[in-house]
């Protein structure tokens, strides 16, 4: 979608030189926030300018150095999916052995409520991640960690174990921003994976590939740099992975110890071993850089260009020169002229959990029932700990179609009036929720449907307004006194978020 004019002008040949001090602005500000988090009020891109380039990026990478909330381990029951004690086990088998129905019965009833106290368990993650996602004064950080649970994607309707999934999103969190490797070789020894992709049956007698097979094409290398053989020896190396209950096992009886060739090296490989031989190869940090770029600067489907393939591979020689520690390679990324082209403003598609937290952490609008806003996005197609398969969420133009948009602009003025699509007959009372903060800083001009309308159309799309666009709201304002107030304001925000250009950050 372009939004206005005639398009821009072709990138020179890119590299990774920082965007000059003196061009970081007001609307870089934006944009780095819109990227490199969810968006932030006209204050807080204000903050972000103010610090200057190399001070707003370090704030937001660097952001240990920030207080966050404690994630407290009794936040949720860990227990409610457990395995059986041996007594327990011991009557169950003695049950089947003497087919006693009223005892398997009794296990059987105990697993069913167990199932649904888990999925209501999940429920209650769903709203706390968005909770947190919404509240976080590290958007970073949560921005990574729903980057990673896309890329290293596992499903709860395969897992049935909220815990595990629990356990994974603070793994994720905790590695969010730091060495690539950690992410890589953590993810061989998480319970959640290794149940999603099977690895906990993978046995020296009879290897299962699938851990071994979406590790080299999904999460390190990407199709085609590998060979058949390659899986085949790398699910040898992984035999003997698995966990029980909570906690990663390697049950030693089940791992293969002998030799295995993969890559043309030979030698007694472990599963770790695998992971550091993927890491050794420049297709893998190719790979991942093109992840990043896919996921802060541009989108767009099909192979890059030939000039954003240059940028890709110079990022990805920084990503090995730092032996894949992420935050250089993200403050490199985030400092570059080229993150800034113009090109890329307004020219990625926001995710239903970008479009949702974005607007309540840019507008400041109260986040009504987080209930009924993780249901708007399983509706728009990105449900919490649910990713459709293995491969992630393909977002870009997947997250858009006549339905989607019709959820998607519901949630928004559903958040801006508190009022639901079922109750459009209501009289809409926003009375929570006072949008004149959004101008306020326009001091004088705050006033003047001009200046409104110049800057709030700007702030909530992220590039200059297309004139057609201006004057539909213009003679909105028109319409009704030409002026500005709280009420005016809402209904400005009410068109804004049902543009199609408003899909886009």
């Amino acid at each position: 979608m372009m939004v206005g004019g005639s398009p821009p002008p072709r990138m020179p040949n890119p590299t990774l030189k920082s965007l000059g001090p003196e061009k970081f602005d007001y609307w870089k500000a934006h944009h780095l926030l819109n990227r490199a988090g969810f968006g932030g009020t006209p204050a807080q891109v204000r903050h972000l300018a103010d610090l200057g380039l190399d001070k707003a990026v370090d704030l937001l990478v660097e952001y240990d150095k920030s207080t966050a909330d404690p994630i407290e381990e009794n936040a949720f029951d860990a227990n409610i999916i457990r395995p059986l004690t041996d007594a327990e086990r011991r009557e169950q088998q003695e049950a089947r052995r003497s087919n006693n129905e009223a005892v398997l019965e009794k296990y059987q009833r105990q697993r069913n409520e167990a199932t649904q106290k888990d999925r209501r368990q999940l429920g209650a993650m769903r709203r706390w991640w968005l909770q947190r996602m919404i509240e976080t004064g590290r958007p970073l950080e949560e921005r990574l960690t729903l980057i990673w649970h896309g890329h290293f994607a596992t499903g709860y309707r395969t897992i049935e174990d909220s815990w595990h999934m629990f356990r994974q999103n603070q793994f994720f969190r905790a590695n969010a921003a730091g060495n690539f490797s950690a992410l890589a070789t953590g993810i061989i020894r998480d319970p959640a994976m290794l149940r999603y992709l099977d690895n906990n049956r993978n046995r020296r007698a009879r290897p299962n590939e699938n851990l071994a097979r979406e590790l080299m094409e999904l999460f390190t290398m990407g199709e085609g740099h590998y060979s058949e053989r390659d899986i085949k020896e790398g699910a040898r190396a992984l035999t003997g992975y698995t966990y029980q209950d909570d906690s990663f096992a390697f049950a030693k009886n089940d791992h293969d110890p002998s030799a295995k060739t993969i890559f043309g090296r030979t030698g007694n490989w472990d599963g770790d071993d695998f992971v550091r031989l993927i890491l050794a190869s420049d297709t893998t940090s190719s790979f991942i850089s093109l992840k990043l770029y896919r996921a802060f600067v541009s989108d767009l489907p099909g192979e890059p260009t030939k000039e954003r393939k240059r940028f890709i591979e110079l990022l990805a020689k920084r990503l090995r020169d730092t032996k894949y520690e992420l935050r250089p390679t993200l403050k490199t990324l985030f400092k570059s002229e080229h993150f800034y082209d113009s090109e890329h403003a307004a020219a990625m598609i926001k995710s239903p959990i970008q479009l949702i937290v974005g607007a309540i952490r840019s507008l400041h609008t109260p986040p009504r029932e987080l209930s009924a806003l993780t249901s708007a996005a399983e509706l728009m197609g990105q449900d919490l700990f649910q990713p459709p398969s293995v491969k992630g969420w393909d977002g870009g133009r997947s997250w858009i179609n006549t339905a989607t948009l019709f959820v998607r602009q519901n949630a928004m003025a559903y958040l801006i009036t508190g009022v639901r699509p079922a109750d459009r007959n209501d009289s809409g009372d926003a009375g929570d929720f006072d949008p004149t903060h959004l101008v306020a800083h326009l001091g004088e001009r705050a006033r003047d449907p001009d200046s409104v309308v110049e800057y709030l159309t700007r702030f909530m799309l992220g590039t200059p307004p297309a004139e057609e666009r201006r004057a539909v709201l213009l003679a909105f304002i028109q319409e009704r006194g030409n002026r500005i107030d709280r009420d005016r304001l809402l209904g400005l925000l009410c068109l804004i978020t049902a543009m199609p250009e408003y899909q886009l950050c």
